[in-house]
């Protein structure tokens, strides 16, 4: 009986999924913000300045619903940093990006994306 108790609290323990590998983001300096109307299918490619400082990228800083848009593709051409989210659902959702030193918590810049979607 012992047994079968530990085999199942190891099967719960190693079910469990991992919660995010990124240090968070901690408070964001100012930025820029912009809207973006978009319906149900239609896609949209954000930019964003192409990081000149050794070791600092793009991330994005906070969650966002992705019931409303979805990332699809990203890639970087030799001045910028593009980001492309799908319209996936009717309503509003913040994608909120932030310049930090790699996975570090201290952010450098930031550029708000407000996404409005609808049918």
């Amino acid at each position: 009986m012992r047994l079968v108790l530990v085999a199942c609290v190891a099967a719960m323990i190693s079910a469990v999924p991992a919660l995010g590998s990124a240090t968070p983001v901690g408070p964001l300096p100012k930025g820029p913000s912009s809207t973006v109307h978009l319906t149900v299918g239609k896609s949209h490619t954000v930019r964003l300045p192409k990081v000149t400082t050794a070791g600092r990228v793009w991330r994005i800083a906070r969650a966002f619903n992705a019931k409303v848009v979805t990332e699809t593709r990203e890639g970087e051409t030799n001045g910028q940093v593009w980001v492309t989210f799908r319209g996936v659902g009717a309503g509003s959702t913040k994608v909120v990006f932030a310049q930090t030193k790699g996975e570090t918590s201290h952010a450098f810049a930031a550029r708000t994306f407000r996404f409005i979607v609808g049918r």
